[in-house]
């Protein structure tokens, strides 16, 4: 496995990570070679799988349920159910083989192979470093000998990626071991805020910041576009982070607070906002053109952070990957008293970042696990999820491929049963056309 020039992990590494669990899946067929005269067409029909948790009155999972006790409704299209998996205690008790989608006209397609390994649960951990503050790595080692106490039991596989200097990147296994080993080399390198409000601002804010962000999302997009080759199995991934904030501290970094402020601000804007004000013009840092110009510059950073969690969470949609979002800072108070910063936008910092973290679970089928010391009590919720539960699949009706966006309803005929399920999931885009014509 190798680095790129930045110090993260290559995309190459990402894949490799879950090769192990593509083998387990049947092989696509080659690619049949058309003659050089003709055209070429391909038909794709792609099985749908969804995970449903369903519970009585009192919160008991029903382990019980037949497939024709479920009904599940595309777009408000009855759909029919091709193939159901049952899972109790993280165990397969069931395997119903889903059928192969119907062959094209005119193409003989190869059997696939069967699988060889349904059982257990599949765990991937995101450790999201470049987003972890250094003096809580302890806290961060702690949650994670936790989650190898508490989560990961005998036969689950699982794999561990880090989105910076940690360097962790251990392949799909069922060795406890390489947990504990990654564990001993985790560590946070957040910028502090200090180091944020004192940093260099591109046109849309402080740059490094974006950066970091783009980097971990690139990471956890590679690992879910891997996991989009298993089917019937749940994919938990644990996704450990402080949340994110595209436009942390506004006021400090561009020097509109008040001069005698005792807390930080960014001394060459805190300056130059203080030039302008005595030149003569009557000019202050409220009214200053560039000032202005650039906190309008910044005005749509929440967009931009919403567009690219949205990105994400459809990305996990499509791959029917549920995420766990995990806050290892615990209940947050004040911020580090050596780092000055003023305590409104600090309250705001920490509200946006945990924010990001909840869009990130909820839109996924997962839980946010935030502002909040007892990971215990989550960990448990976490592996109940992830320990009983149906998949359901089925080929779409709907043939009509512009419609990338699917509403999807489940409803169950016994009495008193309640599902939770995922209600969309996004069509993967076309792939490109590939010219025929040699340049």
């Amino acid at each position: 496995m190798s680095l790129n020039r930045n110090g993260f992990w290559s995309t190459a590494t990402l894949v490799a990570l879950t090769a192990g669990l593509s083998a387990q899946t049947p092989a696509a067929p080659p690619p049949s070679t058309a003659s050089s005269q003709g055209p070429t067409f391909k038909v794709q029909v792609d099985l749908v799988t969804s995970d449903i948790i369903v519970r009585d009155e009192k919160g008991n999972f029903i382990p019980d349920l037949k497939k024709e006790e479920f009904e599940i409704f595309e777009d408000g299209v009855k759909q029919d159910i091709s193939s159901m998996t049952v899972v109790t205690g993280g165990r397969v008790t069931n395997v119903m083989a889903p059928p192969p989608p119907p062959p094209p006209e005119g193409i003989v397609l190869p059997p696939s192979r069967p699988r060889n390994d349904v059982s257990g649960r599949i765990f991937l951990f995101f450790v999201d470093d470049l987003h972890l503050q250094f003096h809580n790595t302890g806290r961060v080692r702690d949650l994670f000998k936790r989650i190898s106490k508490e989560l990961v039991h005998e036969g689950d596989m699982f794999g561990i990626v880090s989105s910076g200097p940690s360097s962790i990147a251990i392949d799909m296994t069922y060795d406890k071991t390489r947990l504990d080993e990654a564990i001993k080399k985790m560590a946070g390198s957040e910028l502090k805020p200090s180091d944020i409000i004192q940093g260099a601002s591109g046109a849309e804010g402080p740059s490094e910041v974006r950066y970091r962000a783009h980097v971990a999302f690139s990471t956890v997009n590679d690992l879910l576009n891997n996991l989009d080759s298993v089917h019937n199995r749940r994919k938990a991934l644990i996704y450990v982070s402080d949340g994110y904030d595209f436009n942390p501290f506004q006021d400090s970094r561009l020097g509109l607070m008040d001069p005698n402020s005792p807390f930080a601000q960014n001394e060459f804007a805190k300056n130059q906002n203080q030039a302008n004000s005595q030149n003569g013009n009557g000019s202050n840092p409220a009214t200053d053109p560039f000032t202005q110009q650039q906190k309008q510059s910044e005005t749509f950073a929440d967009a931009d952070l919403a567009r690219e969690l949205g990105e994400l969470t459809r990305q996990a949609n499509r791959s029917n990957v549920t995420m766990y979002t995990i806050d290892p800072r615990g209940l947050v108070g004040m911020g580090d008293i050596d780092e000055q910063v003023d305590p409104q936008q600090w309250s705001e910092y920490v509200r946006k970042s945990q924010d990001s973290l909840r869009v990130i679970a909820e839109e996924t089928g997962g839980i946010a696990v935030v502002n909040q010391n007892d990971f215990s009590k989550a960990l448990k919720r976490i592996d109940a999820e992830t320990s009983d539960y149906y998949v359901l699949g089925y080929y779409s009706k709907n043939p009509d491929a512009t419609r990338r966006r699917r509403q999807v309803e489940v409803k169950i005929a016994r009495k008193g049963a309640n599902p939770w399920f995922r209600k969309e999931y996004v069509l993967k885009p076309p792939p490109k056309p590939v010219s025929s014509t040699k340049k």
